[in-house]
């Protein structure tokens, strides 16, 4: 069990080192794994920065992922795709809240470079790993040398599924039994808005 997500980024980036080049771009997903990147891009010294993907929940389950939105408002997965109004509902409103998080995290400060780089995918928790996968496919497509996805925990089947899309998963538990990602947790209090911008305004001054 980690003791809160500074700790999960402290333990996670001695497993990124080896795995990381010096131009190297971390990169959280919004809200919770920002906290997690900070940390490892701190002490790797390297550069952080986000990149905001939603998911899609169940009709009757919304924290459970179906699919999810990637920043430029593609649709991955979609398990319930037969329910085309719905999907197309909740995509919409995952791209809304995409361009609210991009504009209050990131503001007028431009996308990180990604082409030519190897790019480290940080979470502090992997369910399903939807949302994850559509991070990875549009980095991809931005041109990113290698993908790396890695998080404190993951579940199994996760792994497995991000293991045939990203080209390294390093995750330091797969339990046996995974339930909510803050059960792996002592401290797993709701990230701010505002945690979020402090993060990347400390990592960009430092730059």
């Amino acid at each position: 069990m980690f003791s809160d997500r500074t700790e999960a980024g402290r333990l996670l980036a001695r497993a990124l080192h080896a795995a990381m080049t010096p131009d190297a771009l971390v990169l959280g997903i919004p809200r919770g794994g920002v906290i997690v990147a900070a940390e490892v891009a701190r002490l790797l010294a390297l550069d952080l920065d986000i990149v905001v993907v939603r998911k899609i929940g169940a009709p009757n389950d919304p924290e459970y992922a179906v699919g999810a939105v990637d920043e430029n408002g593609a649709i991955i997965g979609g398990a319930y795709a037969e329910d085309d109004a719905y999907l197309m509902r909740a995509a919409a409103a995952a791209r809304e809240e995409i361009g609210r998080r991009m504009e209050v995290y990131r503001g007028d400060r431009a996308r990180p470079r990604v082409a030519g780089r190897d790019v480290a995918v940080v979470d502090d928790g992997i369910a399903t790993g939807l949302t994850v996968q559509a991070a990875v496919r549009s980095l991809r497509a931005r041109g990113a040398t290698r993908v790396i996805v890695a998080a404190p925990v993951a579940s199994a089947e996760a792994a497995r599924e991000l293991a045939g899309v990203a080209d390294d998963v390093i995750v330091l538990d797969i339990p046996d039994a995974f339930g909510a990602v803050g059960a792996f947790y002592r401290d797993f209090a709701q990230t701010a808005d505002a945690e979020v911008v402090a993060a990347l305004r400390e990592a960009w001054a430092r730059k």
